[in-house]
């Protein structure tokens, strides 16, 4: 792994990833796609690891694709092209999917696939001086890969006129439209950052881990007598599991359970 590109800095049970090409804007390529999703993957198999937050280093959190891989992927014919292709895909549904929280610190503005980098995270909190964009069509391509997770975030009408037009659009107006939860002023962005992953670290692991699978599962599922059971077996399941059974006695018990971190004042106790 090229290791200037994925930066991990460890926060107790936080583990930042942070994209390391700021003279780049971050730009993404091969290696970069290859570094992050290795990364990830390591971190998911991190027992240590409860909460994964991807960061930007420099002032753009994703500038979208790099120019000179354009160039090498326009060179490319057939499976190898295809194979390509799969890898920012692969990476985007590896974050959607991840068995453990993510969330986006979006320090800087991001364009066409570093949109669709916080479109697939959990949570996302951006800063106000932040631009979005999905310029593909103007390059005559098409914002396909990240599309299911634009289509999640924003809404399948408002995606559609951000991924055809390809205009810019506000951190107010991605909060507003669901793309960013939060939008803050630099200064209060790792402030705002650490109050929800200190929110999520409260959560069970195993538990965030099931709602997670659930929600993706059901996500767009008409209400049926099949979904209905399929809900219940689920809540049934993590009822009689060891975390679940952990959860309701310390909730009766006036306790907190053995996953969550001890409050930060009884540290500085």
């Amino acid at each position: 792994m090229s290791e200037e590109l994925i930066q991990i800095r460890h926060r107790g049970q936080v583990a930042e990833l942070w994209l390391n090409r700021p003279d780049r804007h971050n730009a993404l390529d091969e290696r970069l796609i290859h570094d992050l999703h290795l990364s990830l993957d390591k971190l998911v198999d991190n027992s240590t690891v409860r909460v994964i937050v991807l960061c930007g280093a420099g002032e753009s959190f994703c500038a979208g694709a790099d120019l000179d891989w354009m160039r090498r992927a326009a060179s490319l014919e057939g499976e190898d092209n295809y194979r390509d292709a799969r890898t920012l895909a692969s990476l985007l549904h590896a974050i959607a999917t991840c068995s453990k929280p993510v969330v986006a610190r979006v320090q800087g503005s991001a364009y066409g696939g570093g949109v669709g980098l916080i479109a697939a995270c959990d949570i996302a909190v951006g800063i106000q001086d932040a631009t979005f964009a999905l310029p593909e069509v103007r390059l005559g391509l098409a914002a396909a890969t990240i599309s299911p997770y634009l289509l999640a975030a924003m809404g399948a009408r408002r995606a559609r006129r951000l991924v055809l037009t390809g205009e810019r659009f506000t951190a107010m107006q991605a909060r507003d439209w669901g793309l960013l939860h939060d939008v803050v002023g630099l200064e209060s962005l790792d402030a705002k950052v650490e109050r929800i992953t200190d929110m999520l670290l409260e959560g069970g692991p195993h538990a965030q881990a099931i709602t997670k699978d659930a929600m993706i599962e059901f996500d767009g599922e008409p209400f049926s007598t099949q979904l209905m059971e399929s809900t219940a077996r689920r809540l049934a399941q993590v009822r009689v599991s060891l975390e679940g059974r952990e959860g309701v006695a310390a909730f009766l018990e006036k306790r907190s359970p053995s996953w969550a971190p001890v409050p930060k004042q009884e540290k500085a106790a």
